[in-house]
């Protein structure tokens, strides 16, 4: 198996196309047409494991953290940064990035949070704008139901729990074919109307080439007549952070404790006591701070991130009770996620698990 099937797989769970902008996912170092002797699922990729890869006769590191994420302009080594390319290209280990694309799906990283803490009926806490996109074709009457199994069979047409959703109207359409071509339907030189469906459908952005190619492979007619149009809507499963409930309600001193049992943390940083009862949680994995002003719309009893900054625990303003487990601790359990998506695909494949701690953060007890 190529790294290529690899890459492809995991780029239909979390699309390169819903990174943000300042984000380096990817293929970052290798060849994906070279083939894969094993995968070793990681946090982040240091020296030491780059050396784990190398041990465990795994020639493909998975990790959520890019390895190279604000550029290099030397390659001398002198930090740890370049001396992990340099190991992986040494000695032939790819690395592949699924950062902010992972934070950015439902199932990904925050949903492995809830999973940890029990939590139910879970949501995207800020669904993302411009993901989605519509396409509007026009195919004669005997050819629309073709042209339409198409396009849902490319991935267009679902809408949350629905798939195969399209709108459809009749109507005729008229063009004149020129000197050198080959008409479905219609002479050279003359205007010919024909009786036609309008169809449209919604898709994922990152959906275009794929629906495009299966409209024209099915589609009757050498010009094929299409316009995309990009949305403003939302995908209620793509965006940051998520909400969801507890089974019953807590105090906060019983959530914390419940954090700390199931992230093994050894120190919490929080604001102060509200003394209400928590039953809504709002999480996002990693540094998440920007997102709690969306929590608090969102009207979650506490909001759970990591690397919350002094000043920023002070913008609580006692309308949430406001979290910091740790960057790592949060995200700890993404080395699972990805061994799990990866096992369950290739499951006589070997995917392992980094048993390297990459916390580059230590706490003095």
């Amino acid at each position: 198996m190529k790294i290529k099937e690899i890459i492809d797989f995991l780029e239909t769970i979390a699309p390169l196309s819903f990174q943000e902008s300042y984000d380096n996912a990817g293929l970052i170092i290798g060849n994906s047409e070279t083939k894969c002797t094993g995968i070793l699922s990681s946090l982040d990729v240091t020296e030491e494991v780059v050396e784990e890869a190398m041990r465990r006769n795994c020639n493909l590191i998975v990790a959520h953290h890019p390895i190279i994420f604000r550029g290099l302009k030397k390659l001398n080594g002198k930090n740890y940064v370049e001396r992990t390319v340099i190991a992986a290209i040494r000695n032939n280990i790819a690395v592949y990035a699924i950062h902010t694309n992972l934070d950015n799906v439902l199932e990904g990283v925050n949903q492995k949070i809830a999973e940890k803490l029990q939590l139910q009926n879970c949501k995207t806490l800020l669904p993302r704008e411009g993901t989605l996109e519509k396409l509007v074709t026009f195919a004669p009457l005997e050819n629309s139901e073709k042209v339409r199994n198409a396009l849902f069979d490319a991935g267009a047409g679902s809408v949350g729990n629905y798939d195969q959703c399209s709108f459809n109207v009749d109507g005729a359409g008229t063009f004149r074919a020129g000197e050198g071509s080959d008409p479905y339907v219609g002479e050279i030189g003359k205007r010919h109307t024909e009786n036609e469906t309008r169809i449209e459908v919604v898709f994922p952005s990152f959906l275009v080439p794929k629906v495009i190619r299966a409209l024209k492979e099915s589609h009757p007619y050498e010009e094929v007549a299409y316009y995309v149009q990009s949305l403003k809507n939302t995908q209620d499963n793509v965006g940051s952070g998520l909400t969801g409930e507890l089974p019953d309600p807590v105090s906060e001193n019983e959530l914390l404790a419940i954090l700390k049992s199931a992230f093994n943390l050894t120190v919490i940083k929080h604001t102060p006591f509200l003394d209400k009862p928590i039953s809504k949680i709002a999480v996002c994995g990693g540094a998440g701070s920007f997102l709690l002003p969306a929590a608090i719309a969102a009207s979650a009893d506490v909001y759970i991130t990591g690397d919350v900054k002094y000043h920023e625990f002070f913008d609580a303003d006692n309308r949430i009770f406001f979290v910091d487990i740790g960057h790592y601790e949060s995200e700890q359990f993404t080395i699972e996620l990805l061994t799990d998506f990866l096992q369950k695909k290739f499951s006589n494949f070997a995917v392992l698990k980094t048993e390297i701690n990459t916390n580059p953060v230590n706490y003095f007890i």
